[in-house]
């Protein structure tokens, strides 16, 4: 245990700037809220808790886990996003059944990483070693994000109105959903983490993609362009999620054929006889975040992404209706 804060806290240290006060390993972490002051005339602080989920057990699969740190980060990030928030701070809990100091430092790289390419501090945490709640070799990952966004720009989606666009921002490949049936659908015989599929790649590879973080993107495009409504395309797919952000009254219709959808959801859809429906459900499909603008500002939201590796493009339309989501 020791040795591996010993490994963690120059990590941790990498993503501090003078706003944090405390070194790790405080009973607290503090932030000095003094610059976020001044930048913001009316701050409200927006904040999120989750977990990796069983994409942990595709990593175990593999004996790799930088990328289940970077994801951790990405998701907290993208789900305060929804609201307009900039991320400042970050705690993680890591529970294991035995600590193993190369394990702990390599989730914690992963973080690091992560959260200095967004500017955020890593502030604090816990690392518990908990022999008999987890079996051998299991463990858990939970990331708390806490971000900042002024009053007068929370984006609720409180202003979206029929005949707005939905654009599409593509996903990296399942992010942190869906793994439950990803791993019931391909290796319960079918398949090995390590087998190469032909058109999709080494599948525990290609599972362990990491989650894309929109937050440097997003918040570009924010400056430039009037983002009604942001929906994060977690568990529930597009059919639960961007019925979250959208007005009584409104209803958003999809394009299934607007987007090429990645070889790996088709692998699962086909090897698992999956009814489409809850392929939708249950996987983002290849649309990691969702964003709603006016007709008129369609055109400067996708200049905005041009230069970028993002897949982007106006994927549906908001209609008259009951809050949902329909597909043609």
């Amino acid at each position: 245990g020791n040795e591996s804060v010993r490994r963690i806290k120059p990590l941790a240290k990498s993503t501090h700037d003078s706003s944090v006060v405390t070194e790790i390993g405080m009973f607290g972490g503090m932030y000095d809220l003094v610059e976020i002051l001044r930048k913001y005339r009316h701050p409200v602080l927006v904040q999120s808790i989750d977990s990796v989920g069983t994409k942990l057990m595709i990593a175990n699969m593999m004996n790799t886990h930088y990328s289940i740190g970077v994801d951790m980060v990405a998701h907290s990030c993208n789900d305060i996003l929804c609201q307009g928030a900039r991320p400042i701070t970050f705690l993680d809990y890591i529970a294991v059944d035995k600590l193993d100091p190369d394990h702990v430092e390599e989730l914690f790289k992963g973080m690091a990483d992560a959260c200095r390419e967004t500017g955020m501090a890593i502030i604090g945490g816990e690392i518990a070693e908990l022999p008999g709640v987890y079996s051998k070799g299991e463990y858990d990952l939970v990331g708390s994000v806490t971000g900042i966004v002024d009053r007068d720009k929370i984006i609720s989606g409180k202003d979206i109105v029929a005949g707005d666009i939905v654009v599409g921002l593509a996903s990296s490949g399942l992010h942190t959903n869906g793994y439950s049936l990803a791993r019931k659908v391909l290796f319960s015989g079918a398949y090995d983490a390590h087998d190469k599929v032909d058109g999709v790649g080494v599948l525990g590879e290609v599972l362990l993609e990491p989650h894309r973080n929109y937050t440097n993107l997003v918040h570009t495009l924010m400056e430039a362009v009037d983002i009604k409504g942001i929906a994060h395309i977690t568990g529930g797919g597009l059919i639960e999620n961007v019925p979250r952000i959208l007005p009584e009254g409104c209803s958003a219709l999809i394009d299934k054929g607007a987007w090429e959808v990645p070889p790996i959801f088709k692998l699962i859809g086909e090897v698992g006889n999956v009814p489409k429906d809850d392929l939708y459900r249950t996987l983002n499909m290849g649309i990691g975040m969702v964003l709603i603008v006016s007709p008129e500002d369609v055109d400067r939201l996708l200049k905005g992404m041009s230069p970028l590796d993002y897949y982007y493009g106006v994927i549906g339309e908001i209609r008259d209706g009951n809050r949902g989501v329909e597909f043609k």
